[in-house]
């Protein structure tokens, strides 16, 4: 990361740290942190058995499941359900078209510019761990991000990797985010936020009137009820699950008892990842779009989705150290890392930024991932702990991370030396 963009993460990581502090410090909320502990630890202790009573009523509520055991079969299943519901959209196109009195070359042409494949995103970490956008890119499908953040690092195009898990793009100051949305939408708007806001919004609710596929993550899949929480405050994912089809990707470290948890852990994730004690919104979903209004019998597709679709991805989470998976997604740790301070977004994998990025790259990969993506970055002096809502020991991770790339031959040249010289005179000093 440059110097500029450095300066303006710490700024805006400074932002959030002081609207958060009064929060932190709340008795309530140190009762709310101990009970998420709680439930993130019994969740993944419990994993594979909530998981098989989760879909079993996620199946009663007409919400499909399908299991990915990487990022490449989790692509390949959502490129399989696009090209369906593209298919089923042409055939009906065609249809209106055959029917029509008069098939003027006019209607034809429009059918066919219509033939594009546009697909509406939210932000999520998951997404970003398979790096569906890219994938999609590759299939000729176009991806349409619709949170702001993610929409001007999209729009960016280069360097334009995510600087905080809920402030994508942290980084950038406003003079810089005018310049990107100038260059991308031929605009001339000033180098103000509410006009940014403005453009972009504009643009990209102009660009999903012919979408009918979203595509989120989740914060939490629940067990008792069949029910998938998605929180947010664009209300962009809102729009995302009316559409026609929406397909959820979550890893199967989200599962967990009740709506009752999924609400603590919702509010203890907008705690520490935005200095508020709820988001503005939260949807539970928990299947498709129906209504029971006339007679009181059950009618399918009123205004929201008649498709959902959940993909369960493990990529590498069933052999990673439940220590691991007990993260929210906050992103508090790389508020007060050092490294991160000093180096920015070079230090994570992905979407996963900072030691939990690391660890992370160590089991969705390997130990070579991990290695390139800043291992031996690490002080291991632990802050990220210290400030981690549920305890997450990274510093512990990363210590068994690097005796084992270290085996593997995966550390830093400079490192050999010292140790050859301790080796042979006793001391790391030439």
């Amino acid at each position: 990361m440059r110097d500029e963009e450095l300066k303006t993460m710490r700024k805006s990581f400074q932002t959030l740290f002081n609207r958060r502090k009064q929060l932190l410090n709340d008795p309530e909320i140190k009762n709310l942190q101990e009970k998420v502990i709680e439930i993130r630890k019994n969740s993944i202790n419990n994993n594979e058995e909530l998981i098989q009573i989760a879909c079993q009523n996620l199946k009663n509520n007409d919400i499909e499941c399908y299991f990915a055991k990487d990022g490449n079969e989790a692509n390949d299943i959502i490129l399989k359900i696009i090209k369906e519901e593209n298919n089923k959209i042409k055939t009906h196109s065609n249809t209106k078209i055959a029917k029509s009195k008069s098939n003027t070359l006019g209607k034809i042409s429009k059918s066919k510019s219509n033939t594009l494949i546009r697909i509406a995103k939210s932000k999520s970490n998951t997404l970003g761990e398979i790096a569906i956008s890219k994938f999609l890119a590759s299939q000729n499908i176009e991806i349409i991000e619709t949170d702001l953040g993610d929409r001007i690092l999209q729009l960016k195009k280069t360097d334009n990797k995510p600087t905080h898990p809920t402030g994508p793009a942290s980084h950038l100051d406003v003079h810089q985010i005018a310049k990107i949305i100038n260059n991308a939408l031929k605009t001339k708007i000033e180098a103000n936020p509410k006009a940014i806001m403005k453009a972009v919004k504009g643009d990209v609710l102009k660009k999903l009137a012919n979408c009918e596929i979203g595509i989120t993550g989740a914060n939490a899949i629940t067990c008792k009820e069949g029910s998938i929480l998605l929180i947010h405050n664009e209300g962009n994912i809102s729009l995302l699950s009316l559409m026609k089809t929406h397909i959820i990707v979550a890893g199967i470290d989200k599962f967990i008892p009740s709506l009752e948890d999924a609400m603590s852990l919702a509010k203890l994730e907008s705690v520490y990842a935005t200095g508020k004690l709820t988001t503005s919104y939260m949807n539970i979903i928990s299947g498709p779009s129906k209504t029971a209004d006339i007679e009181k019998k059950l009618l399918k597709n009123m205004y929201g989705a008649s498709k959902i679709v959940l993909i369960i991805l493990d990529n590498g989470r069933s052999i990673a150290n439940s220590e691991c998976l007990i993260c929210i997604g906050c992103g508090s740790c790389i508020l007060t890392c050092p490294v991160y301070d000093a180096v920015g977004n070079e230090f994570g994998f992905n979407s996963y930024l900072g030691g939990r990025g690391i660890a992370m790259a160590s089991f969705i990969e390997d130990d070579e991932l991990s290695f390139k993506s800043g291992l031996f970055y690490c002080t291991l002096c632990g802050l990220c702990t210290i400030n981690c809502p549920v305890s997450m020991p990274t510093r512990e991770l990363i210590e068994k991370i690097r005796a084992n790339s270290q085996k593997q031959g995966f550390y830093p040249r400079s490192h050999e030396s010292i140790r050859e010289n301790i080796q042979k005179k006793g001391s790391p000093y030439e």
